[in-house]
């Protein structure tokens, strides 16, 4: 136990070599850089925290933005909106089909979406991409790793006609 003390203070006392001081110098340099602020919502005067909801919204509006795009969201969902849409004084739900895996600097968004029957989906869906991160990156500064879109059903003419038929749906319009 003795040597042992000893050789601990012995170490203390003598100079590091060349190569000891290089490698004490990384140690420190590479401490500094873990603490240093990472990305645009992290800087020395603090941190910025973004809301998933946040991003939904902003994702949702540059989905519904795209040309081809008819709605958003699962059938269920959408007999929601169109209900709450009637009520006086009731607010759009732009984040319906929209949702959203965020991290401190990254977010994978998966939306749900209804074509137009004579729109490309391969076409609507690479603008819907393309507007989607370049919307949540540019609002948000957060990294867009990835957007999945599911498509789940087609929109035809024929369906406005069924709905202009009924009796109920003219009154409301």
């Amino acid at each position: 136990m003795a040597d042992l003390n000893s050789t601990a203070s012995h170490a203390a006392a003598v100079p590091a070599t060349g190569e000891e001081q290089k490698r004490q110098a990384a140690r420190q340099s590479k401490d500094v850089e873990q603490t240093r602020p990472v990305g645009p919502l992290q800087t020395e005067q603090g941190n910025t925290t973004i809301a998933e909801t946040v991003v939904q919204k902003i994702a949702g509006i540059a989905t519904r933005e795209v040309p081809g795009v008819y709605a958003m969201g699962s059938s269920g969902r959408r007999a929601f909106s169109s209900l709450s849409e009637r009520i006086p004084g009731s607010q759009t739900n732009v984040s319906g089909g929209v949702s959203v895996e965020k991290g401190e600097r990254q977010a994978a968004i998966d939306l749900t979406v209804v074509v137009e029957h004579n729109a490309s989906i391969v076409e609507v869906s690479q603008m819907i991409r393309r507007n989607v991160i370049q919307s949540v990156e540019d609002a948000t500064g957060l990294e867009v790793l990835e957007v999945n879109i599911n498509v789940t059903d087609v929109h035809l003419p024929e369906d406005d006609r069924k709905d202009s038929n009924d009796p109920g749906r003219s009154e409301l319009q």
